[in-house]
């Protein structure tokens, strides 16, 4: 798994356009292995991440859960914290 996507579903506020997008465009990435795609395949890869993002939010339109939603700065401070662990 990428390291970069993070997360989305269950957080209040819920995730933003940006957030699925740059969700997408990491996926992509990691798929193609390109991180910035040449000419002749930039339209693939374009719509690659356009439908991966499509996909993303129907997903996350469709998940439900009883647990409730997790802080996203409660959440940020569990990553600093084990960041700060595991990296010193």
């Amino acid at each position: 798994m990428c390291r970069n996507i993070k997360t989305l579903f269950n957080f209040e506020p819920p995730a933003t356009e940006d957030e699925v997008q740059a969700s997408a465009l990491q996926f992509v990435r990691k798929l193609s292995g390109f991180n910035k795609p040449s000419q002749a395949n930039e339209a693939a890869f374009n719509r690659a991440v356009d439908e991966v993002a499509a996909a993303a939010r129907k997903l996350l339109t469709s998940l439900h859960t009883h647990a409730p939603a997790r802080d996203r700065e409660i959440e940020a401070g569990k990553a600093r914290e084990r960041s700060r662990v595991r990296f010193g």
